[in-house]
């Protein structure tokens, strides 16, 4: 498992193979269910202009609710949607690669401000996590 992370003040990129099939990732990606095991509970439905939201457990400062629109459906390969949350707004875009024996998986969440230090740290802490999530959820029968 090859596993990096870039650093752009304004782009906050995440790539992992997995050792599993496009289809099998993009059924992580795009249904309730097994989004909601890795991810956070949602309402997502893959329709472009598809307004959803993620829930999370609220915290102090935030009330846990993520609000998203679908902007790219494009199956087996790319999804994408805004992620708007306390104020800030932001695109996240998923790039799925076939590969020898699996599946090259690209995250890039673009819309970071040079003002936006802990949010991007925050966010490339989430993602890593989220991403460890992934794979366990990929390695059992459920995806």
């Amino acid at each position: 498992m090859s596993n990096s992370v870039q650093s752009n003040p304004a782009t906050l990129v995440v790539e992992r193979v997995f050792a599993h099939p496009p289809a099998k990732l993009w059924r992580a990606l795009t249904e309730n269910a097994l989004l909601a095991e890795w991810l956070m509970r949602n309402d997502f439905e893959p329709t472009v202009g598809r307004k959803f939201q993620f829930r999370s457990q609220p915290v102090q400062g935030w009330d846990g609710v993520i609000d998203c629109e679908v902007r790219v459906v494009d199956p087996l390969k790319q999804l994408s949607y805004t992620w708007s949350s306390m104020g800030a707004n932001f695109l996240v875009l998923w790039t799925l690669t076939p590969t020898d024996g699996g599946t090259h998986l690209r995250m890039e969440q673009s819309g970071f401000g040079p003002d936006m230090p802990q949010a991007y740290g925050g966010a490339k802490y989430g993602w890593q996590s989220f991403f460890n999530k992934l794979e366990k959820v990929l390695g059992g029968d459920a995806a």
